[in-house]
């Protein structure tokens, strides 16, 4: 599985986020190191128009200690990020943007993100949780490995690297997603998922 963004400049925010996790840069893609236990990719491509609204998807970083949650947060902002507000209110993570504007957040210490290292979840919003991960497990092999109303988590068969994780919201999906999941199928081609989030297949390699 892969994360596809779109950027106005790809290389440059291939090296925001590949300073900001530790990963290594390759032109327009960001791979994880081995001791990450996860072949999940970011890959940076053109952006077909500017960013006009949040994010449907958006990547989340673990924190180890409430320390490195800030020296992580201190990190992003040198490296070019901003704090926003999407209306979060009083919450223990941190809401920032990358470069490209582009939502993420820095976690608080949490339990289930022990195991992720430094990419904790990419996060769906989802009117449907469970029926969103149904079918995302059905195509990407990935287990429902956590359930509750308002969030299911999956993970990769090996139980490390991000999770996979479908948030509810009100919100229905109105245009078209800069941040797409990717998959290897074939043909190679695009397609969405039952809420209209587009999705990328790749050829197998």
């Amino acid at each position: 599985m892969a994360v596809q963004i779109e950027a106005e400049r790809p290389a440059e925010l291939a090296r925001f986020w590949a300073s900001l996790l530790g990963w290594a840069a390759a032109e327009h893609v960001v791979h994880p190191p081995a001791s990450d236990g996860s072949d999940l990719d970011l890959v940076f491509v053109a952006q077909r128009g500017p960013k006009t609204t949040k994010n449907r998807l958006h990547l989340d970083l673990a924190s180890s200690s409430a320390e490195d949650q800030r020296a992580k947060v201190d990190t992003a902002l040198a490296l070019g990020a901003r704090p926003v507000d999407i209306g979060q209110g009083e919450v223990p993570w941190v809401v920032l943007a990358d470069p490209a504007g582009n939502e993420f957040c820095v976690l608080e210490p949490r339990p289930g993100y022990t195991t992720t290292e430094s990419l904790a979840a990419i996060v769906v919003d989802s009117l449907d949780p469970l029926a969103q991960a149904t079918f995302w497990t059905t195509h990407s092999g990935w287990r429902i490995a956590a359930r509750e109303q308002v969030i299911v988590g999956l993970r990769a068969p090996t139980g490390r690297g991000p999770w996979l994780e479908f948030l509810r919201t009100e919100e229905p999906k109105q245009s078209p997603n800069r941040i797409r999941l990717a998959l290897a199928g074939a043909p190679a081609g695009n397609s969405t998922d039952p809420e209209g989030n587009e999705f990328i297949l790749l050829d197998q390699p």
